[in-house]
């Protein structure tokens, strides 16, 4: 039986996988000429929310991850990294209060959120839970 990439995703149980492997389709396959990468995050994205969990954001300071975690699941089969990665990401955004803007931004900023990710790598500053 020869199944196409949404069809597979239809057989994932979890909202999380599902998520992950759309998002990983998307990204990989590269349909559009531009925004790949959103529509690709907003595909996971919309997943969850259909699954009842939280969103994933992936913060400014954490972008480098997140493509490095995205080019090692595509050139070495490195999926775990990606699961990871995104899993750190998924449990930092949902101990952020998104209620209203101010503490939203307060969280973010407090997390390191908003920095940069390579002037945050030189000086070994990292994303943290809140």
């Amino acid at each position: 039986m020869n199944f196409g990439g949404f069809e597979l995703a239809e057989r994932l149980t979890g909202p999380f996988e599902r998520a992950v492997y759309v998002m990983f389709l998307v990204a990989e396959v590269h349909p559009f000429d531009d925004g790949n990468g959103r529509i690709a995050r907003i595909m996971m994205n919309a997943e969850l929310v259909a699954g009842g969990e939280v969103r994933i954001i992936v913060p400014i300071v954490y972008r480098a991850n997140y493509l490095s975690a995205l080019k090692g699941a595509t050139h070495n089969g490195a999926y775990g990294a990606l699961v990871k990665m995104l899993s750190f990401a998924r449990k930092y955004t949902a101990r952020i209060d998104f209620s209203e803007r101010a503490p939203a931004e307060a969280g973010l900023e407090r997390t390191n959120a908003f920095l940069d990710a390579h002037e945050a790598d030189e000086a070994r500053v990292r994303l943290v839970l809140p």
